[in-house]
């Protein structure tokens, strides 16, 4: 393929892609070696907490051709995803509201975003006739946001979350493996974080330790999310009324005022979770809980996690008595884990 068809074909790529609704795309190849580095180290210092999974693949993860053999480039793709929803400080500052992460208020992004990308190599490999395309969203062990810095689709900022500077932080990433060797497109280099702390500083549990380096064992969205067990007694207090997920680092971000609101209807918010009542959300059965969440990706962390989370919430919140009472309601019931969380929380109120 010379220069000019090169060119040609991945305009029509670009465009393929927005046809998708896919709002960037980029390109590159597969040495991710300084990553590597990173990622060995973030390792050895344990901040990945009880996420076994990020380092059970070895090098796998930081080498797409060890991941699927014969890769020369990964295709690297941008999808918005804030929803139109209840302002997110409000129902931060309302005690008595649980604040759910603006990626999880509607469907679950994997399905869709993967079906997308598999159109999408579909395509290339009709139009090529030639190449293998492997598509994940989430699915395998792969450093998005290196291979998106790579791609030019942003930088890593200092809360570790990739920005674009037209479109900030809130959006999606999904990638194609492909044994296509496209030539790679121009790599963002350079981090416009400049001397701006504000996500550091905002970070309810003061997880990033340094510019750049995330201890996800305190991060909110891990322990609401990820963490299978007791939440550390030290860091509830600091949760607030975050039960799934947390934002905060996005929201105080100066470039997240150029995010647009994605108009993906999947996207948009599902059983008022943008702006629901911890009383009401607690005193789901979990046969509601998985109905109501049906195709949610709050759904995985399983119904004793959400009851969990809820719990430390409501401790969290403005004494009433009906918060007590709704915290007395599962007392008994409840699984150990729950049990102790409920404990917390009466006595947060006095009880």
């Amino acid at each position: 393929m010379n220069n000019r068809d090169h060119t040609a074909i991945i305009e029509t790529i670009q465009a393929w892609a927005r046809e998708l609704g896919f709002q960037d795309i980029g390109f590159t190849g597969v040495n991710l070696h300084e990553h590597e580095a990173y990622l060995e180290k973030w390792l050895q210092a344990g901040y990945h907490g009880t996420m076994d999974w990020m380092d059970r693949h070895g090098s796998k993860r930081s080498r797409p051709s060890e991941l699927v053999p014969g890769t020369c480039t990964v295709i690297s793709c941008r999808m918005d995803y804030l929803p139109e929803a209840a302002d997110a400080w409000e129902i931060l500052e309302h005690s008595g509201k649980g604040f759910v992460s603006r990626y999880a208020l509607g469907r679950d992004y994997h399905k869709l975003i993967r079906s997308r990308l598999a159109k999408l190599a579909e395509r290339i490999r009709d139009e090529l006739a030639s190449g293998t395309f492997r598509a994940f969203v989430d699915s395998a062990p792969v450093l998005e946001r290196a291979i998106a810095e790579k791609s030019g689709l942003g930088w890593i900022a200092k809360n570790t979350m990739l920005i674009n500077e037209s479109a900030g932080s809130y959006f999606f990433l999904g990638e194609i493996y492909t044994d296509i060797p496209f030539m790679p497109s121009d790599p963002k280099e350079e981090k416009h974080c400049g001397s701006c702390s504000a996500c550091m500083v905002a970070c309810p549990t003061e997880a990033f330790v340094a510019p750049f380096v995330l201890d996800a064992r305190r991060c909110i969205s891990y322990l609401t999310i990820e963490h299978k067990g007791s939440i550390d007694e030290a860091l509830r207090p600091k949760m607030g009324n975050r039960i799934y997920g947390c934002d905060d680092c996005q929201l105080v971000c100066p470039w997240n005022k150029f995010a647009t609101t994605s108009p993906e209807p999947d996207f948009a918010p599902r059983e008022g979770l943008d702006q629901a009542d911890l009383i009401t959300l607690f005193a789901w059965t979990e046969k509601e809980f998985e109905d109501r969440l049906q195709g949610s990706p709050i759904r995985r962390i399983g119904h004793e996690r959400w009851l969990r989370n809820i719990a430390v919430a409501l401790g969290n919140a403005e004494t009433t008595q009906e918060i007590v009472n709704a915290l007395r309601s599962k007392q008994d019931t409840s699984s150990p884990l729950v049990k102790e969380h409920i404990a917390w929380a009466l006595n947060q109120h006095g009880y």
